[in-house]
């Protein structure tokens, strides 16, 4: 099996390290200090779990590369639309897209029956943009629980959670999921492949819904939010108006909000990605976090008055964030 990974970051080379340690050719694709110091000294994992390094290739062109059978995007959402350039040497009749994201996909109507069936997602895919990038039918989705961040060039610290939740738009058990799952559990990981990978997207969109605008706002962590009792009750309004979208289209998350919010309390002082991201001044993430959901209440009609009013400050927030950095 040989395994592209497009945006080898935090997750992504994770994931490639653990790949490669079960003897999958991977190849990582990054830029800059990262990419330089994968080259030189391998992808060099700290974990809990226990350290290891691995020495996958490296690489900043895809041409190098050449067909895969699964491309691995470690990508933010939002750069998705973009990749189009970067995926298409990757590609043979049969690759795969696995997409690691959070938030709503672009796939998500994809097969999925119902009077929503096919539906384009605008503040996802807009124009259809992601979908001409990544077509469809190559689609598997992705819901990572586990939480890593790069500590120097090369060098990935994982700091909870082994899970990469994966499965086919239409719900199918499929023989590339299959493949895949096997290949991650081989290197330690673990990798169910779902029936109805929705349910999880939804789960932990809940979480994110909420405290990635929050944290950006407020410049607080996740325990910080949780501890603020005004803050905490923002939180779980958001979450009871996200579960009501979710349910207009035809999906039921299972899981409490006290047992959500408790989740997000166990992260402790951890920034959000969304925060991270306004601290180095890039564009915030919020298109398939936020405006997804609001754009789903307009389609099925439910009320969101909480989501919506923080959709409008974090998007204003995002537009002044931009224009700092053209600046």
């Amino acid at each position: 099996m040989k395994v592209a990974v497009l945006g080898a970051g935090a997750i992504g080379a994770y994931v490639g390290a653990a790949l490669h340690r079960a003897g999958v050719e991977v190849h990582l694709i990054a830029r800059g200090e990262h990419l330089a110091a994968m080259r030189k000294s391998g992808v060099r994992v700290l974990s809990p779990r226990g350290d290891f390094t691995a020495h996958p290739h490296t690489t900043d062109d895809p041409h190098e590369v050449g067909p895969v059978d699964h491309v691995f995007l470690g990508l933010k959402a939002n750069s998705y639309a973009s990749a189009g350039r970067m995926i298409a040497p990757m590609l043979h009749e049969a690759t795969s897209l696995i997409a690691a994201q959070n938030g709503i996909p672009w796939w998500y109507f994809h097969r999925l029956g119902g009077p929503y069936d096919g539906y384009r997602i605008e503040s996802v895919d807009p124009g259809g943009s992601v979908t001409e990038a990544l077509p469809l039918e190559r689609a598997i989705g992705c819901v990572v629980y586990a939480a890593t961040e790069i500590e120097a060039p090369g060098v990935i610290r994982h700091l909870e959670g082994t899970r990469f939740s994966i499965g086919e738009p239409s719900g199918e058990l499929s023989p590339r999921c299959v493949e895949f799952s096997n290949a991650m559990v081989a290197g330690d990981l673990k990798c169910p492949v779902e029936a109805d990978l929705r349910k999880d997207i939804w789960v932990k969109l809940m979480g994110n819904v909420a405290f990635n605008p929050i944290s950006a706002l407020a410049r607080a962590t996740m325990a910080g939010i949780c501890r603020h009792t005004g803050a905490r009750e923002l939180v779980r309004t958001m979450m009871e108006e996200t579960v009501a979208v979710a349910q207009a289209v035809g999906c039921n998350p299972h899981i409490s909000i006290e047992r959500r919010l408790a989740g997000a309390e166990k992260a402790g002082e951890h920034k959000t990605s969304t925060l991270q991201d306004l601290e180095k001044g890039k564009p915030l993430e919020l298109d398939v976090l936020l405006s997804a959901v609001v754009e789903l209440a307009d389609l099925t009609g439910t009320p969101v008055p909480t989501l919506r009013a923080i959709h409008a400050v974090t998007d204003l927030l995002d537009t002044q964030t931009r224009l700092v950095g053209a600046a």
